[in-house]
């Protein structure tokens, strides 16, 4: 099970990775590839047997991945501490919008599902299954 589902994951990276070079997309492959696969579960309607299991024991080792960004990075030194400050005040500011912006969306979607809950609510009392019958 745990071969077959890490497959599928693959598969989808991989499926992300051609279509980014097919049409030219400025976003990476294995991005494209998340999202179509999370449209895959969405249609499916619910996680396959032993996904979860495949997906936590992938992420198990994803602070492996950052050593050699990070030695990469200790590469380009010279120009990390000549860019410090931009690289800095671009890193809090990204990160300043990612939480304003995440906020408002989470606001939003939060009214949204209220409005929706007492629409929902008005059309059942009007409809006479207000609970009295």
């Amino acid at each position: 099970m745990l071969l077959s589902n890490f497959t599928v994951i693959a598969l989808f990276e991989q499926l992300g990775e051609t279509l980014r070079q097919l049409i030219g997309l400025p976003v990476p492959g294995p991005v494209i590839g998340m999202a179509l696969l999370w449209m895959a579960l969405i249609s499916h309607g619910e996680l396959p047997e032993g996904f979860d299991s495949t997906a936590d024991g992938i992420l198990r080792y994803l602070p492996i991945l950052f050593v050699p960004a990070g030695v990469g990075a200790m590469g380009h030194f010279e120009t990390l501490r000549a860019q410090w400050p931009a690289i800095a005040a671009a890193i809090i500011g990204s990160s300043v919008v990612a939480v304003a912006v995440t906020a408002a969306t989470m606001l939003a979607l939060d009214r949204w599902q209220q409005s929706r809950r007492k629409l929902h609510e008005r059309d059942r009392f009007s409809s006479g299954m207000g609970g009295v019958q």
